[in-house]
């Protein structure tokens, strides 16, 4: 329904009495019976309909991933035909955002989900591959890595963390806060279940060659974020999670033996670089609020319904 503008004074509501002041506008709606109330909010269209759609928060990134037909193979090449039907994000940014200048490699995932899996594919362009680090949870970040943070009911608390190095060794980790509010990352938690694979396009610490890039393919089990049963798990169709990726990459000097970890001047706080697919306006990952948003979709039932 159409609505045409008011008057000025007017109160364009279907059955009040001609010449009654705004000022007493509040004081009829008062006394009018709920069910002129009901008919007038039909008449004018806006009915009750449900709760409306969450909100993407401004300047926040969304990602759409649908339901898999089946599960990949986890072997760290994507090139399985299940990872067809999902679509590459946009390309990581600096962690600071706009003001700051693009990366010089690329970043990009897809996310696919089915009854029993959260499924996660990452591309990364990189022309020298390094890692050192190999002991599960050890402070991944001090190589080049990966990062995957998932706070599934959105409030910026009991949210979890993944990151991976081209060896392939993780330190998976749960927060109940953030650090600024005084949390504490909790390294006994561990995803039950966890596959990872790594796939390398090029030689690992040799420096007599450029590279070309690795990718990571990650099957977590939904179980891994019950939370002792605050969240709802699966997902259902229409869900939103907020979710971000980033990725630390370390300047490298080349050595006989490989590569040596570029030292930051004494005054530089963060002498990594730090990139992400949504950006944090600061360079820490550990404000929920600016994570981006995905929503979990079946484009199988979308299709099957549409006419």
């Amino acid at each position: 329904m159409s609505l045409q503008p008011v008057p000025e004074g007017a109160s364009g509501i279907p059955g009040l009495p001609a010449g009654l002041a705004e000022s007493s506008l509040g004081s009829f709606l008062k006394i009018m019976p709920h069910r002129q109330m009901a008919l007038i909010a039909l008449l004018l269209g806006c009915a009750p309909s449900g709760p409306p759609p969450p909100v993407v928060p401004a300047g926040v990134r969304s990602y759409q991933a649908p339901r898999a037909s089946r599960a990949p193979t986890i072997d760290g090449r994507l090139d399985d035909s299940v990872w067809a039907g999902s679509s590459w994000s946009e390309a990581f940014v600096d962690i600071e955002g706009a003001t700051r200048p693009q990366p010089p490699l690329a970043t990009r995932f897809k996310l696919a989900w089915d009854a029993s899996h959260l499924y996660v594919a990452v591309q990364l362009e990189e022309p020298d591959l390094w890692a050192t680090l190999t002991q599960r949870d050890a402070v991944i970040y001090h190589d080049n890595d990966i990062e995957l943070f998932i706070d599934p009911d959105g409030d910026g608390l009991r949210y979890f963390e993944l990151e991976l190095n081209a060896l392939n060794t993780p330190w998976d980790l749960f927060l109940a806060k953030p650090y600024r509010d005084g949390g504490h990352g909790d390294n006994s938690w561990d995803i039950a279940g966890l596959r990872s694979a790594v796939w390398l396009d090029g030689t690992l610490n040799d420096s007599r060659d450029r590279d070309r890039g690795w990718s990571v393919e990650i099957a977590i089990p939904w179980q891994a974020f019950s939370d002792s049963g605050r969240t709802r798990l699966p997902p259902r169709r229409g869900d939103r999670w907020r979710i971000n990726f980033s990725r630390v990459e370390w300047d490298l000097d080349p050595m006989v033996d490989g590569y040596r970890k570029r030292p930051g001047a004494p005054e530089v706080k963060h002498p990594e670089h730090n990139w992400v697919w949504s950006p944090q306006g600061e360079i820490n990952m550990h404000a929920p609020e600016r994570w981006g948003v995905v929503e979990f979709v079946d484009l199988s039932r979308r299709s099957a319904t549409r006419p």
